[in-house]
This record gives structure tokens, sequence and C-alpha cells, in this order.
């Protein structure tokens, strides 16, 4: 495994057809699941919160 990704596991648990819709995914494309969660996770907005003073 490539330390530099090695920052932290997380361990997620998903239904069968939320497994399937994944795998069907990882297949047709040819990329594994981890990249295709990574870019999940990196498209998320984040509204930042404004510091009171």
């Amino acid at each position: 495994m490539n330390k530099k990704w090695a920052v932290k596991r997380i361990t997620i648990n998903l239904t069968s057809s939320e497994v399937e819709k994944l795998e069907k995914y990882c297949s047709t494309t040819g990329r594994v699941a981890t990249d295709i969660i990574r870019e999940l996770i990196r498209s998320l907005t984040v509204e930042e919160k404004s510091k009171a003073n």
C-alpha cells in the first residue's frame, strides 16, 4: 500500500444494492472503488461558518 495515502482508514457499511452499483461502475469505467469514493468525497461542498467576534 502506498504510504502517502495511509493517513486514515475508513470502513463503510453498504447495502447489497449499493455494492452492486459501485462494482458495476468500477467495471464499466475500469477504475477502482477507492478512487471513485475519493472523487465523490472531493466533490462535496462544505459551507464555511462565519466567525463571530
